[in-house]
């Protein structure tokens, strides 16, 4: 079974001459079937525009699929109370499964007290907050607040809450090893390391530096398999993932244990 934690349906890279949203997840679809990805979840963006729906319109358009969930994307810049109390009966009724904080494309720091009352829903409903680290695909971004080490204050402020530290903190995977190591209730994906497709020599150094982060944090039972398609190539993640050594038992968690019990996946 495969799991991918980190997709979405806005119109970026392969998905550029997509228009519809209806198509956008016809599209997922096909590529979930070409690869033999049982199930994703799709994030929801920091701000909605046409080329990036609402969590309302993608949860009204996966309605017909039962191999999909939503995270929802929250910022305080860009969404109200009144958001955060939907998502908080979206919750309640199933319809999502995490919240997404976009540190780096927001300029406030995820220990910030504004992001409090996020928090206090997921411990409430048990779900997970993802955040954003490393990186940004937008230049507008500003690297000071998506740097790993921010979610240390998050995760011992927060003991129950469950956090996921998206893309592995890249390029600061050193830090992000530290603070999943440290703190039992943070995970980690792999998601949108490359954009598009691996190389060679860009997948050797990846995979080094994986290992690593493996060897350093111990069994890999915090990691999770993710791409962050259609920025990042679905076959060439896999081909990717593929290479990782890790043990088989472990590499079932990494591909879909882990995910189907932190995201409640039935």
């Amino acid at each position: 079974m495969i799991i991918d934690c980190h997709v979405h349906v806005n119109q970026y890279e392969l998905l550029q001459n997509v228009s519809s949203l209806d198509d956008r997840i016809e599209e997922l679809q096909n590529e979930m079937n070409g690869n033999n990805v049982d199930y994703a979840i799709i994030l929801s963006s920091y701000k909605v525009n046409s080329k990036r729906p609402s969590t309302k319109q993608i949860i009204e358009a996966i309605k017909k699929y039962d191999n999909l969930g939503v995270a929802a994307g929250f910022t305080i810049d860009n969404h109200t109370e009144e958001d955060l109390r939907e998502y908080r009966e979206l919750i309640k009724n199933g319809k999502i499964k995490a919240l997404k904080i976009y540190s780096g494309y927001e300029h406030y720091y995820p220990y910030d007290e504004k992001y409090q009352k996020v928090y206090d829903i997921c411990v409430e409903f048990g779900i997970p907050a993802m955040f954003h680290t490393g990186d940004t695909y937008s230049e507008k971004g500003k690297l000071r607040f998506a740097r790993p080490l921010n979610l240390d204050e998050v995760a011992v402020d927060n003991p129950e809450l469950k956090i996921v530290m998206c893309h592995l903190g890249n390029p600061w995977i050193q830090d992000a090893q530290e603070v999943i190591y440290k703190n039992k209730n943070v995970y980690a994906d792999v998601s949108g390391l490359v954009v598009g497709s691996f190389d060679h020599f860009f997948e050797k150094m990846m995979k080094e530096k994986v290992a690593e982060l493996i060897n350093y944090a111990g069994e890999p039972r915090y990691l999770l398999y993710g791409t962050d398609w259609p920025i990042s190539s679905m076959d060439s993640y896999l081909n990717f993932v593929a290479k990782l050594n890790i043990k088989k038992e472990f590499r079932d968690n990494f591909m879909f244990k882990n995910a189907k019990k932190l995201f409640n996946i039935s």
